[in-house]
């Protein structure tokens, strides 16, 4: 068994063997034409080596029998007056292009080692960021969970109010969420992240803005929805909605509008969050889903932003399969989130529709 995984392993070598000597041979008996089966042994071998990269030991060696074989065919030759005398010069010749070959494919051999060693090193790294985060999150909910409770319970028994007191548990709600936040960044790249079902993606809209306008004072407003059914996790994808929405909240005036819309096309639907607040800076767009990143640093820790939202809506949309996008529209920012695996409504289906206010 151990001699047929050997055979198998070395099938190419073996089968460059048995092309050269039939070469050797031709060399042999048809010297006239020797040049031939020459240049076949010489390219057959530089050419096997680009795949095969061997040892410097055997290396050597197959590279001394060869010009020792070669060699002393068109030496014979050369005595016997069948050949010319210059055409021991193509030996070295050749010899030297096979050991161009050689360098240049031991050059990108210590490449890809040194491109596999660096990317073990990356993954691994990145693996324990992630388990950091995840451990980190998971410690510091148990001191936050209890802080909260005894705050609360103060604030239960001394029976006035008191704004230390309530700024003490507004700031523990603020840790809570960057908490929870973190554990679903550092879960974002395992199988069961998302858990996709049908969902019908126009109540499904509308159902998240009508909660957020009763919450927040802003002009908000249904634009054209897309009626019909998207693969997706709607746990997720509403997390990844409230993060944009949040954004857009953050970034506006009550009196500015904020509109959701949805269009489809080529089996993708384009969800769209547009706003009337400041816009994104210039170059903002490129790094806005970036971890703890901030399009404005100053008015994102006057607001207590931690630079996660946006990170989740990335790892959702990747999780699906889809993408995200974000621009200045020169009177606000859109943010963009596209999704693969939607089938429109049929004909008798709904109609899409534009325009429509959600009361404030």
């Amino acid at each position: 068994m151990a001699a047929i995984g050997w055979l198998r392993a070395r099938y190419v070598e073996l089968a460059w063997l048995a092309f050269a000597a039939a070469n050797l041979a031709a060399m042999l008996f048809w010297p006239s034409w020797e040049t031939i089966p020459f240049h076949f042994i010489w390219i057959s071998l530089t050419l096997v080596y680009g795949f095969r990269v061997w040892t410097p030991g055997a290396t050597g060696l197959v590279l001394g029998l060869v010009i020792l074989a070669t060699g002393s065919l068109i030496l014979s030759d050369a005595f016997h007056g069948e050949q010319l005398w210059g055409e021991l010069f193509e030996v070295p010749l050749m010899s030297a292009m096979f050991l161009a070959m050689v360098w240049h494919a031991r050059r990108r051999q210590d490449t890809l080692r040194i491109l596999e060693r660096e990317s073990a090193e990356r993954a691994a790294l990145l693996g324990q960021q992630k388990r950091f985060l995840h451990d980190v999150s998971h410690e510091l909910r148990t001191p936050v969970t209890i802080a909260r409770g005894h705050l609360e319970l103060l604030r239960r028994l001394d029976g006035k109010p008191a704004q230390e007191i309530d700024i003490a548990l507004d700031e523990l709600g603020r840790i809570e969420n960057i908490l929870e936040r973190l554990l679903l960044l550092a879960k974002s790249k395992q199988p069961d992240f998302v858990v996709p079902e049908q969902v019908e993606i126009e109540p499904f809209l509308e159902d998240v803005l009508v909660r957020w306008s009763g919450i927040v004072p802003r002009g908000w407003r249904l634009g054209e929805l897309s009626p019909g059914m998207l693969h997706a996790d709607p746990e997720a994808l509403r997390i990844a909605l409230d993060a944009l929405l949040e954004n857009a909240v953050k970034y506006t005036e009550p009196a500015d509008a904020i509109v959701l819309s949805a269009r489809s096309g080529g089996g993708e639907i384009l969800i769209e969050v547009a706003d009337e607040g400041q816009g994104l800076p210039p170059g903002a767009s490129e790094q806005i889903f970036d971890r703890f990143a901030r399009a404005d640093v100053a008015r994102s820790r006057a607001q207590g932003g931690a630079g996660l939202g946006l990170a989740i809506v990335e790892a959702i949309s990747k999780a699906h399969g889809g993408s995200c996008s974000a621009a200045d529209s020169g009177a606000g920012a859109i943010f963009t989130l596209r999704f693969p695996g939607f089938v429109p409504a049929g004909t008798d289906g709904s109609a899409a529709r534009a325009g429509l206010a959600v009361p404030s």
